[in-house]
């Protein structure tokens, strides 16, 4: 399929749920770039990073009221209410951002593809990849159905017109991101590295996953929605259109993957939708790193390395005093007092001062 850059996307609205995200924020400035008349971001959040270029772009940002730790409120009734709004006011496509944890339970997986089954609903070992599970799947099983025919509130819906009893959805499964602005994963790895906290490695070394950067997976989600478009001349409307693209410490679910390999192959996105990666592994993850590298000689993380210097400094301090008190009250052991006082601060100090009264 070989569509123009602003093909179905020019002068037509779109809603993006968690559009204030890393990954949202920047599907919605594409959107906004490659013509989009309306584009409005849903989100729990009421401010990120990335709200001050959503505003300056023209992305309206609207507050969803749902609470984080209510998985299954958002991933499965959230998904419900989505599939409702489509029907509700007709809206043709949706585009599902997935996890290949509903594939992915526990065993090696090798070029991955579409045909891979749903890993059974209790095998999954936390709430998220289940109910990921449960609306990946309510969201293509009501692809290509009639309106009247998915859910009660399409009851409504028996006298459209043919052309309005055909959605089209699709779910992408993308898995971990990087991207220079990330903030979830990169920065948690790092910080728990600087306190030392990461001395052993989970697996072989040969390990294989996927990572794919943010300008990939936006680009994948906009052409996943192109290939929803039912009107373009000589192609055929997709039934499915599934895809795969190219996870970090450490919760339950991470180490039942991180341990294992597990990788997919983006073959059919690249027939069928024409799919190619605009950044390469290697370009993605030296972007990233460099924005750290910046970040850090930027002194963006100052106040932690001068806390340390500080109390360093103060320990120090304390020491040399306890060091020439000992000297006048204890030389045998002034030596010792020293490095008691620099390990222990003001409560060996205390305990020396308590002798030198007596």
């Amino acid at each position: 399929m070989h569509l123009s850059e602003k093909e179905g996307i020019e002068k037509n609205s779109f809603v993006v749920t968690g559009g204030v995200g890393f990954v949202g924020s920047a599907l919605c400035i594409e959107l906004v770039r490659r013509g989009a008349r309306i584009v409005k971001s849903f989100d729990v959040r009421t401010h990120s990073p990335f709200s001050p270029q959503l505003l300056q772009n023209g992305v309206h940002l609207i507050q969803e009221m749902l609470q984080y730790s209510r998985v299954d409120e958002v991933n499965i009734n959230g998904t419900c209410h989505v599939i409702d709004a489509c029907l509700d006011h007709q809206i043709k496509r949706l585009v599902y951002v997935s996890t290949p944890n509903v594939v992915y339970g526990g065993k090696e997986i090798v070029n991955g593809n579409e045909n891979l089954p749903y890993v059974p609903i209790d095998d999954h070992v936390d709430p998220y990849g289940r109910s990921k599970s449960i609306a990946d799947q309510l969201v293509l099983k009501s692809n290509g159905r009639p309106f009247n025919c998915f859910l009660s509130l399409a009851c409504m819906y028996n006298s459209r017109e043919e052309e309005w009893q055909m959605p089209l959805h699709c779910a992408i499964r993308p898995v971990c991101y990087i991207w220079a602005g990330e903030e979830r994963h990169l920065p948690r790895i790092v910080n728990l590295a600087k306190l030392g906290l990461l001395p052993f490695k989970i697996g072989s070394p040969n390990v294989k996953s996927d990572w794919v950067y943010v300008d990939n997976l936006v680009l994948a989600l906009l052409l996943a929605s192109m290939g929803l478009l039912d009107d373009i001349p000589g192609e055929r409307r997709a039934s499915n259109c599934r895809r795969w693209l190219p996870q970090p410490l450490i919760l339950p679910a991470e180490v039942y993957k991180v341990g294992v390999t597990h990788y997919f192959s983006f073959l059919k996105a690249k027939e069928e939708l024409g799919y190619v990666p605009m950044v390469s592994y290697k370009e993605g993850m030296t972007a990233t790193i460099s924005y750290w590298q910046e970040r850090k000689r930027r002194n963006l993380d100052g106040p932690t390395i001068w806390a340390w210097l500080f109390s360093a400094a103060a320990h120090l301090g304390e020491g040399i005093y306890a060091w020439n008190l000992a000297k006048r009250i204890d030389p045998a052991n002034a030596r010792g007092w020293f490095w008691q006082t620099f390990a222990l601060g003001f409560f060996s100090l205390r305990l020396l001062l308590k002798r030198a009264k007596k």
